[in-house]
């Protein structure tokens, strides 16, 4: 049995279809009550547990043979909390531990990425057999202004124009994950998985132009106003701050030892997305 946890959400479930499609039992951990019919539909078993409250993880980590640790996104609780649930999984004996982490966890400019870095050296120091997976942004993070840039000819950029992020498929991170997850001879090791090319806005908005038959351009919208106070506005405003100043971008290289294949390319992606010329 493996144990997904934020299993609702898009990273979470992509795990669980990873896991499922390979048959393997999964105990998919959501936060709320409620019907999860994408879950269901994959044969996992959901339960419902909070992350923020461990006393209650005996009972979902047991039988476990490996848990896979997602923290739902810029929560400020995710460092502590991770190191709980670390504990909670040694009490619990569970086999393996894999923690969904952030490339580059230690550019502590991110309170965010630092947040990852804490949980990270928690986990080394939490007794268990370990794994990590440091994933780069998801190609899936500029859809929803793909598709207005697919009606308006222009494709906002948040993160500037000259600056690259080597975006990479939801479905490889899963895959990757599927295989930290599954096979012997990596304990130990921190596993980088980014997209096979840096790229710049306007690089997108080419490869979206080539995609629809006609011209696309990269807009700058530079953000206003002082960085906001709540947590969660403030770790997407620096996130995006900082890929501005320097770019997103890594080596493919170990998501293709991963996964024994190249990564998709954004062409494919922009393909599966926008369907059928």
């Amino acid at each position: 049995m493996i144990v997904v946890t934020a299993a609702g959400g898009q990273t979470g479930t992509a795990v669980v279809a990873a896991l499922r499609a390979r048959g393997l039992p999964v105990r998919a951990v959501v936060g709320h009550r409620g019907p999860r019919p994408e879950l269901a539909a994959l044969g996992a078993e959901v339960v419902t547990a909070e992350l923020t409250q461990p006393v209650a993880w005996s009972g979902v980590l047991a039988g476990a043979d490996a848990l896979y640790l997602i923290w739902p996104n810029f929560d400020p609780d995710e460092a502590e909390g991770a190191a709980a649930l670390f504990a909670e999984a040694r009490r619990a004996g569970v086999g393996r531990v894999v923690y969904h982490s952030v490339l580059r966890p230690q550019a502590r400019g991110m309170p965010h990425h630092a947040a990852k870095d804490r949980a990270e050296q928690a986990l080394d120091t939490a007794g268990l057999a370990w794994r990590v997976l440091q994933p780069c942004a998801y190609a899936q993070n500029l859809d929803e202004e793909v598709r207005r840039a697919a009606d308006t000819g222009v494709l906002r950029s948040f993160w500037g124009v000259r600056t690259a992020q080597s975006l990479v498929a939801l479905s490889d991170v899963a895959e990757a994950a599927a295989v930290l997850l599954t096979e012997a001879g990596l304990d130990g090791g921190t596993f980088e998985v980014a997209g096979p090319e840096p790229l710049t806005a306007p690089r997108v908005a080419d490869l979206l132009g080539e995609a629809l038959g006609r011209e696309v351009v990269a807009d700058d919208v530079v953000p206003a106003g002082e960085v906001p106070v709540s947590y969660r506005a403030r770790c997407r405003r620096l996130m995006l701050d900082h890929y501005r100043a320097h770019g997103f971008a890594g080596s493919p290289r170990v998501a293709t030892a991963l996964l024994g294949r190249p990564p998709r390319t954004y062409a494919e992606h922009l393909a599966d997305l926008l369907g059928p010329a």
